[in-house]
């Protein structure tokens, strides 16, 4: 386990965990793999879609309760871990951009339980981690460590750590002006090993990898564990997750990257600590 004490950071979360007022089905295992083929990671889907594979009912707003429980009620160290490792990266973002003259706003978290609204409709377990680049908030349920679990990947702290920094290395793209420009050019939304949303995705872990790299003169990281956040990375990859969900693999349909281009984009990252090797995805 990483030593996050190490680190004194904080970022903004904003816990509603308990708080929401819809609880979704769970759907299969195969079924949120689909899923997650087309949404991990910050590219919206339409929510008829998470109820044909969840097997819920469409909702346009969330009911919430005015009082979260008592488990989740004061600052749990869940709540601390995800704020460390998001104050971590804000200091890294902070000081890249810097050296480019660029500004920097610091993104916010929102930890939920199975529906929350967002600035980008409502965000569900199903979904998985997201970036909404209209409020500038990550979304994570951390139930979802326990599917990438089962896809080959890890539930342990750095993996989840490198989960929270490739969000925001969307939110970077997003200050930076890359997502922007990316999603507005033509064949954005076609897919392909080659294909720009694809780039866009190894960038994030690329910029990932940048922030792990930053923290490695501070006694964060002991052995082994940047092979959690490795493994992850490969876990996501869209020829794993189809060949977990039954389905032939198929390059031409892929929106994320390889497993072994996801896992090569962490690593191009981490092992330079150079921005501008991140740059030359997009």
């Amino acid at each position: 386990m990483a030593v996050w004490d190490n680190l004194g950071t904080a970022g903004e979360v904003d816990d509603r965990r308990g708080i929401s007022g819809i609880a979704l089905g769970g759907g299969s295992l195969v079924g949120i793999v689909l899923f997650l083929a087309l949404s991990f990671m910050g590219v919206n889907v339409d929510p008829a879609l998470l109820d044909q594979l969840a097997g819920t009912t469409s909702s346009s707003s969330l009911t919430q309760n005015s009082a979260q429980p008592s488990e989740y009620a004061g600052k749990d160290a869940y709540e601390k871990f995800t704020s460390t490792v998001l104050g971590s990266t804000n200091q890294y973002w902070r000081s890249a951009l810097n050296t480019e003259d660029k500004s920097y706003k610091d993104p916010r978290l929102v930890l939920f339980r199975d529906a929350t609204q967002s600035g980008c409709g409502i965000a569900t377990t199903q979904i998985g981690p997201h970036y909404c680049p209209n409020d500038a908030t990550i979304y994570l349920d951390e139930t979802f460590f326990d599917i990438l679990r089962q896809l080959g990947g890890s539930n342990g702290d750095v993996a989840q750590a490198y989960v929270i920094a490739h969000e925001v290395g969307h939110h970077a793209q997003n200050q930076l002006g890359i997502m922007e420009t990316v999603q507005e050019s033509p064949g954005y939304r076609s897919g392909g090993e080659d294909s720009l949303s694809v780039k866009l995705e190894l960038q994030a872990d690329c910029f990932a990898g940048l922030w792990a790299n930053s923290l490695n003169d501070k006694n964060v990281f002991g052995p082994g564990d940047i092979d959690q956040a490795i493994a992850s990375a490969k876990a996501v990859g869209d020829d794993r997750i189809q060949q977990k969900s039954g389905s032939t693999v198929n390059p031409e349909t892929w929106t994320h990257g390889s497993s072994a281009d996801r896992a090569a984009a962490f690593n191009k990252g981490y092992e330079t600590g150079k921005l501008s090797v991140c740059r030359e995805y997009l």
